[in-house]
């Protein structure tokens, strides 16, 4: 959070109240998982919602489920044919993953896969329209380049926790894996010819990029 506490309470007191399944997933997932702070939470996830709806996407791909709550978020956007496949490398969420998925309206349009995404994606044939990248931070450069020859010209590329608590701004430690690999994905973003970006200081940064 890089607001001021007075300031980002008043932003979330202004902004749609998530649905009641997703307050039931997050108190379940504080109750029962490791780092549960690794949840979207009710407030990005009504961001990931209204783009969604914004985008209406057919095909959407997420990398990185944790507990589900994002996908629950996006999945609101999805239009009655529209499929969103996700993607996570822990098994142990999987039961948990599914219990809110099948308490969902969307049951029938979540398609989630465990295991390694460098190696999921190649498997997928779908051409998307959004894409959520949420996962390891040290690949998230491979899955730029492994999804955006599948991404629909105007698709939108979301990518999670772009800013890294204020760390990717510092000169990075040469140990800290992820500060830099961060930084050099930040900077792809910006420069590629393929894509108009705008990273937004949104909870951990949130940059949005748009497919020409």
């Amino acid at each position: 959070m890089f607001l001021p506490e007075n300031i980002d309470n008043y932003v979330v007191a202004h902004s749609q109240e998530e649905p009641k399944i997703l307050q039931e997933l997050t108190k379940e997932t504080w109750q029962k998982v490791l780092n549960p702070r690794m949840i979207s939470g009710a407030y990005q996830g009504r961001i990931l919602s209204m783009i969604s709806k914004l985008i209406q996407p057919k095909n959407v791909l997420e990398i990185g489920t944790f507990t589900g709550y994002s996908a629950l978020s996006i999945a609101e956007g999805l239009p009655k044919d529209g499929t969103l496949f996700t993607i996570d490398s822990n098994e142990e969420l999987a039961e948990l993953q599914q219990k809110y998925f099948n308490k969902s309206r969307y049951t029938k349009q979540l398609k989630s896969y465990v295991g390694n995404a460098l190696e999921i994606i190649p498997t997928l044939h779908q051409k998307f329209d959004l894409v959520f990248i949420d996962a390891d931070k040290s690949n998230y450069t491979n899955y730029f380049h492994l999804i955006i020859g599948k991404m629909n010209s105007g698709g939108i590329i979301l990518s999670d926790n772009v800013l890294w608590y204020g760390k990717v701004a510092e000169k990075a430690d040469e140990k800290d894996v992820d500060t830099i690999a961060l930084q050099a994905y930040n900077t792809l973003l910006n420069t590629d010819d393929r894509l108009e970006t705008v990273m937004l200081p949104i909870r951990d940064g949130l940059t949005i990029s748009r497919v020409k």
